[in-house]
């Protein structure tokens, strides 16, 4: 019988895969971001946020096989079906061919990529924060493929594409999704508010 997962849970679950501190900021800034869509599509944000924070749970110990061991820890756990498929989906045609078909599988296969393109956005700010980064000087970096080479761009306009959503709308949301954990997943930089 699966049992809901609580955020504690999925936390202590995350910290016993993942070591690596950059990794678990990403878990953060993800969690935060599918928390937000959640909220701005009335959706849990609860259950979001919680598929967001282990999304890539077997990445580190694991690479050779992102998003399908993740599928047996999880069983292992107890955890439910939609929240293993969701996180599963998220690897869609890049390591697996789990298509994202619910609304919040859609979600964070979009924002994945994209919360690192704008992470390294924010860290060229002279300030080095999320909280003045805009979807502008995210734009601006989107079109210098050089930059955050390893973002798969394709990836983002085509779950934009899916979720039926234009893609400045995505990252102004991910931006706000993100500057609601600046500190946490160290973006804060020297913002001064005004």
């Amino acid at each position: 019988m699966a049992r809901v997962p609580t955020r504690d849970d999925a936390f202590e679950l995350l910290k016993k895969y993942t070591k690596s501190e950059n990794l678990i900021k990403h878990a953060l800034a993800v969690e935060s971001v599918m928390r937000h869509f959640a909220e701005l599509l009335g959706e849990d944000a609860e259950k979001w946020g919680i598929i967001g924070l282990v999304h890539d749970l077997d990445y580190e110990m694991y690479p050779d096989q992102h998003c399908v061991k993740v599928r047996e820890i999880l069983e292992q756990e107890g955890w439910p079906e939609d929240y293993i498929k969701a996180i599963q989906s998220h690897g869609w045609k890049i390591c697996v061919d789990v298509e994202p078909t619910e609304r919040m599988e859609k979600v964070l296969y979009t924002i994945d990529e994209l919360t690192g393109l704008i992470a390294a956005t924010a860290l060229m700010r002279p300030d080095k924060s999320i909280m003045s980064t805009t979807l502008k000087s995210v734009k601006k970096k989107w079109k210098q493929k050089s930059f955050a080479a390893g973002v798969n761009r394709e990836v983002i306009e085509e779950g934009a594409r899916m979720l039926g959503m234009d893609l400045d709308q995505v990252i102004e949301e991910t931006i706000k999704g993100m500057q609601k954990v600046a500190s946490e997943i160290g973006l804060l930089g020297d913002f001064k508010a005004e």
